[in-house]
């Protein structure tokens, strides 16, 4: 290719980043050389990436006895649980052979590698949608999760994260142009990643505002307006809901749920239900419920009618395995025609071995009597009082900082304040060419060494400016973050006036 007009406009469509990673990745650089900062390494909790950050995977090489409540919430934290010695012994097999390693954990991974074609995480999985074996795991793991609600394996689709399920919907889904062009209901503020997405599909953004007042609540209302005014601009045909909210911690309630369901029913929506927090809901007398839960609870007018597509992926507060990239969709009530291309689609991406064995063993967790449940349960006890405790503590010193306020988070692993910035601030973001928010963002990590994400990456484009923060660190991390995050926000009110 020689010029521009030979790339694809779906491509040259993707929106800029704000360049916060490439400023990180370039402060970084300049220290390991030498460089002279006042900090000694760049802290990003602009993302969810809790290995990155400091938080050390969930093992069971130390095995002390807890007594602890089963539950499907302990199910859902367990991957990491093994990663550091079942997925080490799939790799290297000669470690079965090592009685240090506990029994359940030995016969774990050779369990595992029976089901690999030749005995060896080396091969593809036997089909393209991954191992039989495991797609029965994850369907399991979902019934017991919704409380006897039956999930399907035939159902189950399983993909190298839950970026490239969007990314393979949003294809399938892409098609007509100008007012018959698709559209998607999305939330304002919404995960990062996901506008970019859909730039490159070129499924029309019909965003509807999250109300920050009560907690960045989702609202009727406000999705009814949001579907008015892309009336004429493109056809609406699929709404996306986050919960736990990313990066509002908001967690729906029954009541939202069943009023979401009604409203894709009545406008003919396929609903798409992000749920991969769902493992982290700390907020008091907060609990997750699944979309499939309370659809399959619903009249049959609706839990028969209404096409539902829920993810879950294993970048999940207490399994953090973001890198192993290991996602899958469970599809309801979609027509077997469709489901047909869905599977045509994955076979491009056959999913790799070691990313789908860290997904069974978070939806399938030893069970007590079992010789490493009892470290891994304190493990997951310990992550998840972290996570809590750090949520609860950020928001407090956030809302005690002059211009800044925060909602509460109720799960998740972020929180998003709103920043009261000056208006010299914001006119020397303008003189520099970027938004007032990733100004600000780009002032404190240069001079503090800490990579925040800017509002404007979550789809708001207003003057209500926003700041995502990840509290899915070591405690003696995050006081540092907020230590300079006061030192930095003071010194700049200061300079404004």
């Amino acid at each position: 290719m020689t010029s521009l007009q030979q790339v694809n406009p779906r491509v040259l469509a993707i929106r800029e980043s704000t360049g916060l990673q490439t400023l990180a990745a370039h402060i970084t650089q300049q220290i390991t050389q030498g460089g002279k900062r006042p900090f000694q390494k760049v802290t990003d909790v602009s993302s969810h990436d809790p290995q990155e950050a400091g938080m050390a995977p969930i093992s069971f090489v130390r095995q002390v006895g807890v007594s602890y409540s089963s539950s499907w919430t302990v199910c859902a934290c367990y991957s990491m649980f093994v990663l550091s010695q079942v997925l080490a012994m799939c790799q290297y097999p000669e470690l079965l052979k090592d009685e240090h390693f506990p029994l359940d954990a030995r016969q774990r991974a050779q369990k595992l590698l029976g089901w690999c074609s030749g005995g060896s995480v080396g091969s593809y999985t036997p089909t393209s949608n991954g191992t039989p074996q495991i797609l029965e795991t994850i369907a399991d793991f979902i019934t017991r999760r919704d409380g006897g609600v039956r999930s399907h394996p035939e159902n189950i689709i399983f993909s190298t994260g839950s970026q490239k399920i969007f990314q393979l919907l949003l294809h399938l889904m892409s098609c007509g142009s100008g007012g018959s062009q698709t559209g998607m209901l999305i939330p304002t503020p919404c995960p990062h990643t996901l506008l970019s997405l859909m730039d490159e599909s070129e499924v029309k953004t019909v965003p509807y505002q999250l109300m920050e007042e009560r907690g960045w609540a989702v609202d009727l209302d406000k999705l009814h307006q949001a579907l008015k005014a892309a009336r004429g601009h493109c056809e609406p045909r699929a709404i996306y809901i986050c919960n736990p909210g990313n990066p509002t911690g908001h967690v729906q309630d029954r009541e939202t749920i069943e009023q979401v369901i009604r409203f894709a029913a009545t406008e003919g929506l396929v609903l798409l239900a992000h749920e991969v927090h769902q493992d982290s809901v700390y907020g008091q007398d907060k609990q997750f419920v699944s979309y499939k839960k309370v659809l399959f609870e619903m009249e049959k007018k609706y839990s028969e009618a209404v096409e539902l597509i829920s993810i879950h992926s294993i970048s999940t507060a207490c399994a953090g395995e973001c890198g192993l990239r290991g996602a899958y969709m469970e599809v309801v009530n979609v027509d077997p025609p469709i489901m047909t291309y869905v599977k045509r689609l994955q076979i491009t991406t056959c999913p790799p071995v070691l990313s789908h064995f860290a997904m069974h063993l978070m939806v399938n967790p030893p069970t007590p009597g079992d010789l490493s449940y009892g470290k891994y349960a304190q493990e997951i006890l310990q992550r998840q009082k972290t996570l809590s405790q750090n949520a609860r503590r950020a928001c407090d010193f956030l809302n005690a900082l002059p211009g800044m306020s925060c909602q509460p988070a109720m799960g998740g692993v972020f929180l998003y304040p709103r920043l009261q910035l000056s208006s010299h601030m914001i006119e020397e973001a303008k003189t520099s060419g970027v938004e007032a928010d990733v100004f600000y963002c780009q002032r404190f990590l240069e001079e503090e060494g800490v990579c925040l994400g800017p509002g404007c990456e979550n789809g708001h484009d207003d003057q209500n400016y926003h700041v995502r923060l990840c509290v899915l660190v070591p405690p003696v991390s995050l006081d540092q973050v907020l230590a300079r995050l006061r030192s930095f926000h003071l010194r700049l009110l200061e300079g404004s006036h």
